[in-house]
């Protein structure tokens, strides 16, 4: 049987594989992934976007002209966006300023507008993005307020297309599902469904370390404090209206370290590349599977892509800013460098190359300044301001040796010296180059400063 023919890209949405988990360790249990990556828009949200906007429009609250209006986390927009291309709404999006830019770059070409605002504010606060969507909902005319958090539909779209499909697809031999909660439209959705169908069917909740949904799932009550977590899409700081936790058999919490990590082990051991929810998702699973004592058949969501997340996650640079990989500890300045010329990672220029090719490895690496190299040798270090003057009065000398406009006189610092020592540096306006012996390390900036500090705490 050939494939079906599809008319349109909203008649995609939904009906997605379920894959088995193969070689990572589950312990005595089958581990199925619903790759909810498979959607159109690249994520399970693509499904609560249709629901949403189909919902209104059959009540009668949406009609052609209107605006729609939302807050998210960013997979919800997409889906929205999506799906209010296809229909010609306009779509306002008020989204945390955490959200990686490859999904704002996303939103952006599908046509949405997006207002960024904080994503360390409580709900209660003016720039707290849920609150301030409503806000403009109110002020604009002919607007729309989605309101994924609070409305039926979110949770519909599960209850009468996720959950049947896992079911139909597992041939009804299911023990438990390992699911988040954001909006809880999934765990919602998904209680609705199993309670009539299926009550022997365990629901578990994996909750980012720092939300207080976990509480809330087994004591019914939030913790007094909550913290920020990097982790998109998912955990709490307010129980989400159109959530239901009353099937919740165990609430499992995840640092961000153990989430980020597991989604590269799931793209190195299993070929799949997902977003850092599903890290969350996973970990929380991998440990609920591998503490059974006796064979379970678990389902668990790759939530959306990873393509959204390269800048993050699958970014060794980040990673290590944010302290979730490790790496060969020197116990001096060796630790505060990025980017080591040991393993060959520092961005660095030939003294043979051109002012031009200078200027496009640092837009290409987003760096303001790189080591001119001779011979394995530093020989100068060439910045932004370095080029500007070479080539305010001529452009054409992008095309002189980078040499011309590099300074030659450097100022090094030891391997060994003290913290103390880069401030005197950084005072003049400099960086530090870091020396060990006669060979050289790398550069130090102000920003590894600070995430060397910051991962001191």
């Amino acid at each position: 049987m050939s494939p079906p023919t599809f008319r349109n890209v909203l008649e995609m949405i939904g009906n997605t594989p379920l894959m088995a988990v193969q070689r990572l360790d589950t312990g005595p249990c089958e581990l199925f992934l619903k790759l909810e990556n498979q959607n159109p828009g690249g994520s399970i949200k693509d499904r609560v976007g249709l629901y949403l906007i189909e919902a209104a429009e059959r009540a009668g609250q949406l009609k052609p002209g209107m605006t729609l209006v939302e807050a998210t986390a960013g997979n919800t927009g997409l889906g929205l966006a999506l799906v209010a291309a296809q229909k010609g709404y306009r779509l306002l999006l008020v989204i945390p300023d955490k959200m990686s830019q490859e999904k704002i770059f996303h939103l952006k070409a599908m046509g949405a507008e997006v207002v960024m605002t904080r994503s360390d504010v409580s709900k209660g606060h003016p720039e707290y993005y849920r609150d301030t969507a409503e806000r403009l909902a109110r002020e604009m005319s002919g607007a729309y307020f989605v309101n994924q958090f609070g409305n039926p539909a979110n949770a519909q779209a599960h209850a009468q297309t996720t959950a049947p499909e896992i079911w139909a697809q597992m041939d009804e031999r299911l023990d438990a599902v390992v699911c988040g909660a954001g909006t809880g439209g999934t765990l919602a959705g998904l209680t609705q469904f199993f309670s009539r169908t299926a009550p022997g069917v365990q629901l578990v909740l994996a909750d980012p370390q720092g939300s207080g949904l976990a509480s809330y799932a087994t004591t019914g009550r939030l913790p007094e404090k909550m913290t920020p977590w990097l982790v998109e899409g998912i955990g709490g700081d307010s129980v989400p209206p159109v959530g239901d936790f009353s099937r919740v058999s165990q609430a499992i919490t995840i640092p961000d370290a153990e989430a980020f990590r597991t989604c590269r082990e799931l793209l190195k051991k299993e070929g799949v590349i997902a977003g850092t929810s599903t890290g969350t998702l996973l970990a929380a699973a991998l440990r609920w599977c591998r503490a059974q004592q006796t064979p379970r058949r678990v389902v668990t969501f790759v939530c959306d892509s990873g393509n959204k997340y390269l800048s993050k996650v699958y970014n060794d640079y980040w990673m290590l800013d944010q302290g979730f990989l490790e790496r060969t500890e020197h116990g001096d300045l060796r630790d505060l460098i990025a980017r080591r010329a040991t393993e060959r990672a520092a961005i660095t220029v030939n003294s043979t190359e051109t002012v031009m090719a200078a200027y496009r490895r640092m837009k290409l690496y987003d760096v303001s300044q790189v080591p001119v190299m001779q011979d394995g040798r530093i020989v100068g270090i060439v910045d932004e301001e370095d080029i500007l003057v070479e080539v305010i009065a001529n452009p054409a000398h992008f095309n002189e040796p980078v040499t011309r406009a590099m300074a030659s006189h450097l100022v090094t610092v030891p391997a060994d010296a003290s913290v103390a020592q880069l401030m005197e540096i950084f005072k003049r306006g400099m960086v530090a180059i870091v020396m060990h012996g006669q060979e050289f390390q790398g550069l130090i900036t102000r920003i590894d400063l600070l995430n060397w500090l910051r991962r001191k705490q």
